[in-house]
C-alpha cells in the first residue's frame, strides 16, 4: 500500500472495522481473478481505487494516455452518492450503508479524473459526497465522521483544487481546510517544531510526523500530488504557524532537516521494527519540498531516490512507481531515466498497455506514420484471409461488469 495514507488507513481500522492494510492477503484468492482493467497484480481490497488513481495520474503527468477501460473501471467503482471505497468487487452491485467509503480514495480518483478530463459528473458527485461529510473543524477523516487528520484533509484539498473549487471556501460550520490544518500545525518550540503531526495523541499531544508533514506542506499551499517545481518562497526558519502559508515552510523546513540528517533520505519508524529507508515518504516530501521551491534538498533526495528506490518500486507496484514519478516531474527530473530506469514502462506494465504516449520530434512523427502504415498492411491481411477461411466476426459489446 502507498505509505502515504497508511496511517489514515489505520486511523479508519477502528471506525471501519477492517484490518489493517499492511502485507495482509498479498495475493488475491485462487477463486477470483483480478480485474483485467486493474493496475497491479496484489489484492486491491484495500487499495484498488487508489493505487489505479495513482497509476492514471501517473501516467497523464507523464504524457501517457491510459487504457480506455481502466480508467472505465475506475469511474464505475463509484458509489450512486458519489463516494468511492477502496475496491468494490462488483461494482455493479448497488452501495448500501454497509459499503467502507472513504475520504481517501475518493480524492484519489478525482484528481485522476479531473486530469484526464471529460468526467466532471463523476468528480462533481464525488466532491459533492466529500463536502457532505465534511468535519465540524474543517478537516476529513479517512472514514467519514472519524476524526480529521493532516493527511486526509490534504488529500481532499488536492480533490477540490483539481476539480475547480476554492478550497478556503469550503466550510463547514465556518470553518475550513486550512483552519483543520492549522490545528494539527506544531508550534516552533520542542521536539518536532513545524512539523505536522497526524492526528492529536489519546493524551491530546501533537507529535511530529514526516508522513503527515509531506501531506501537510501540500494541503496548505492547495495543491494535489502532482506539481510543477515551484519559486523559491521566503520564510525560513519556523515562526508560528498562524497561517497555511507558514505552516507549509513550517513544514518545509522541518522536512528539509529530517532528509539532510539521514544521507537525503527519510527513515521509517515503524514500531518493533528495525528502522529502514522511507522510499515512499521521500518520495512525497520531495514533491512537498518542490511544490513550495525547495529545490535545492528536493533535487538532491530525487537523486538519492533515483540510485535506490528501484526495489521497493518493483516489490510495491503501481502507486510506487507512481509516486516516484510525481518525485521526477515535481524536480524535472526525467522519469524515463530515473537512475537508468524507465519509470513510465515500468508503471505501464503493471497494467493494460495505454493507448498512447506522447512522443516529440520528426522521429516521432515517423515512427507513428511507419506503425500506422504496418498496421494497415496487416490488417488487410488479416481480413482477406479471414474472409478467405470463412470465418465471420463476433462482435462482442461492453460487459455490464469488468472482469
Amino acid at each position: 500500500m502507498n505509505v502515504r495514507r497508511s496511517a489514515a488507513v489505520l486511523a479508519a481500522v477502528a471506525v471501519i472495522g477492517a484490518a489493517t492494510p499492511a502485507a495482509a492477503d498479498p495475493s488475491p484468492s485462487p477463486s477470483r481473478a483480478l480485474p483485467s482493467a486493474l493496475y497491479g497484480d496484489s489484492d486491491p481490497k484495500y487499495d484498488g481505487v487508489w493505487r489505479q488513481s495513482l497509476a492514471l495520474l501517473a501516467q497523464d503527468t507523464a504524457g501517457v494516455k491510459p487504457a480506455a477501460k481502466s480508467v472505465q473501471w475506475l469511474v464505475r467503482q463509484q458509489c450512486a452518492d458519489g463516494g468511492f471505497a477502496a475496491y468494490r468487487p462488483d461494482p455493479a452491485a448497488a452501495c448500501d450503508d454497509r459499503t467502507p467509503l472513504d475520504t481517501n480514495a475518493t480524492s484519489a480518483a478525482v484528481q485522476a479524473l479531473a486530469a484526464l478530463g471529460g468526467h466532471d459528473d463523476v468528480t462533481g458527485k464525488a466532491v459533492g459526497w466529500l463536502k457532505s461529510v465534511q468535519n465540524k473543524d474543517g478537516g476529513w477523516g479517512y472514514a467519514p465522521g472519524g476524526a480529521s487528520d493532516t493527511n486526509s484533509t490534504s488529500v481532499v484539498i488536492g480533490a477540490l483544487a483539481a476539480a475547480g473549487e476554492e478550497p478556503g471556501r469550503v466550510e463547514k460550520g465556518g470553518r475550513s481546510p486550512y483552519d483543520a490544518l492549522l490545528k494539527l500545525a506544531l508550534p516552533c518550540d520542542g521536539d518536532g517544531a513545524g512539523a505536522f503531526a497526524f492526528q492529536p495523541d489519546k493524551k491530546g499531544k501533537l507529535v511530529a510526523n514526516a508522513d503527515a508533514t509531506a501531506a501537510g506542506v501540500l494541503g496548505a499551499l492547495g495543491q494535489g500530488m502532482v506539481v510543477k517545481p515551484g519559486e523559491k518562497k521566503s520564510g525560513a526558519g519556523c515562526a508560528e504557524p498562524r497561517t497555511p502559508e507558514r505552516a507549509a515552510a513550517n513544514g518545509a523546513a522541518y522536512l528539509a532537516s529530517a532528509l539532510g540528517e539521514d544521507d537525503d533520505h527519510l527513515m521509517s519508524a515503524l514500531a518493533g521494527a528495525e528502522p529502514q529507508p522511507d522510499y515512499g515518504n521521500t518520495a512525497d516530501a520531495v514533491v512537498a519540498l518542490a511544490a513550495r521551491g525547495d529545490r535545492e534538498q528536493a533535487v538532491e533526495s530525487v537523486r538519492w531516490l533515483a540510485k535506490h528506490s528501484a526495489t521497493w518500486a518493483a516489490q510495491s507496484g503501481p502507486a510506487a512507481y507512481a509516486q516516484l514519478i510525481f518525485a521526477a516531474h515535481a524536480t524535472g527530473t526525467d522519469p524515463r531515466d530515473f537512475g537508468g530506469a524507465d519509470l513510465v514502462k515500468q508503471l505501464n506494465a503493471t497494467g493494460p498497455a495505454p493507448q498512447s504516449a506522447a512522443k516529440s520530434g520528426a522521429k516521432a512523427a515517423d515512427e507513428d506514420e511507419d506503425s500506422g502504415s504496418v498496421f494497415g498492411v496487416w490488417w488487410y491481411v488479416g481480413v482477406c484471409l479471414v474472409a478467405g477461411i470463412g470465418i465471420g466476426f463476433l462482435f462482442t459489446g461492453r460487459r455490464k461488469q469488468q472482469p
